[in-house]
Formats: structure tokens, C-alpha cells, sequence
């Protein structure tokens, strides 16, 4: 990943955004070192380091429980709301429609495409208004409504999703839709660890 986050241009690095964003937006939730390690696919070292900054500045609480350590957001500073506020809607969207997602049945895979997904991964440019995601599978569309009306509301932005068959993601030649998509930058989505 680059070095600082497009996002959000006032963290050092896109890792301290979604960490970040993934204890705020689970508030009361401890996770592990190793859990939040293989969560966001980087070193333990790398999350041990980050806790550390975080927990000095205050921005998260620790507790140890043996050998492993448990790290979940402090929710008692004057920060908590408006921080909250500000990841929910540059990193957020991961998290938020992750759990939007999850109990919903016959999903086989979701990814967020467009300008939030350039800018997660590298791509200059504005604060995206809005978020679109794929999701691939035979989903209920009255869940996959719900599911975007819940997300927009903690996004506080428009979240758009698109069901396209698994048959159609694998074989998107002659979808100009899909072809576009999968050619662009995506974000795939976790929908089966849930929050730890």
C-alpha cells in the first residue's frame, strides 16, 4: 500500500484508517493483535506497532488477557464522535457494508468498485460521493435495499448496489457493465469472518 492514505490525508498510512475505522465503527469489541493481523492481511508486528501510537495517544484501549492482547476504541474521549463521524465516511465503507451484507443469503462475493475503491487503492482525486458495490450471487433485492438504506445512513452518502449472477461475474464478455467494472480498482469485501 502507498505511504499515506488518499482518504483521509491527515493519517500517515491507509492500514491506520482501517484499523482505526474498524474499532470505532465496533464499538465495545475487543480484537487480538493475530485477529486484526490476519483481518486486514499485514504483520502482527505492524499491528503492534500501530496499537502502540493509538493507545499513547489515547484513541484506543488495551487489556491483556494471558499472552494476547485485546485492543478495542476508546469511546470516552472528546474525540470519539466526531473521529467516529469522520472514518465512517473515508474508511467506513468497508466495515459498514460488510455488516450490511453479511446476513443476507446467497451472496457468493461483494466488492466495492468506483471512486472509493481508485482511492482506496492508490488513485488521487475528490472525497467520493457516493459508494458502489457488486455483489455476486441470487440475493433477496428487498435485502440488498435494506442493506444500502442501512449503510447510507451510517455512511451518511449514497451507497449503490448491483446483484449480477455468479455465472455473469465469471464470464463478464460482452457486459459492458462488468467488463468496466472488473477492469477499474476493487475492494473485495470479508462477508464470512464477521466481526471478531
Amino acid at each position: 500500500m502507498q505511504a499515506s492514505s488518499l482518504l483521509l490525508p491527515i493519517l500517515r498510512s491507509p492500514f491506520q484508517g482501517e484499523l482505526l475505522a474498524w474499532l470505532y465503527l465496533h464499538p465495545g469489541v475487543e480484537a487480538s493483535l493475530a485477529d486484526l493481523a490476519r483481518r486486514f492481511g499485514v504483520s502482527q508486528a505492524t499491528v503492534s506497532r500501530e496499537a502502540d501510537r493509538l493507545a499513547q495517544a489515547g484513541l484506543v484501549l488495551e487489556r491483556r488477557l494471558g499472552i494476547v492482547r485485546l485492543l478495542r476504541a476508546n469511546l470516552d474521549t472528546v474525540v470519539t464522535r466526531p473521529l467516529t463521524d469522520l472514518l465512517a465516511v473515508t474508511y467506513g465503507p468497508m466495515a459498514i457494508i460488510t455488516d450490511a451484507l453479511m446476513p443476507i443469503e446467497h451472496i457468493t462475493g461483494a466488492y466495492i468498485y468506483g471512486s472509493w475503491a481508485a482511492r482506496y487503492r492508490g488513485e488521487p482525486g475528490p472525497v467520493p460521493g457516493d459508494v458502489d458495490v457488486v455483489v455476486i450471487g441470487a440475493p433477496d433485492a428487498d435485502d440488498l435495499y435494506e442493506a444500502a438504506a442501512t449503510a447510507e445512513r451510517r455512511l451518511a452518502r449514497e451507497v449503490n448496489i448491483t446483484a449480477v449472477p455468479e455465472s455473469a461475474w465469471q464470464s463478464p464478455a460482452g457486459n459492458p457493465f462488468l467488463e468496466s467494472v472488473r477492469t477499474r480498482p476493487l475492494v473485495k469485501l470479508d462477508l464470512t469472518t464477521g466481526v471478531i
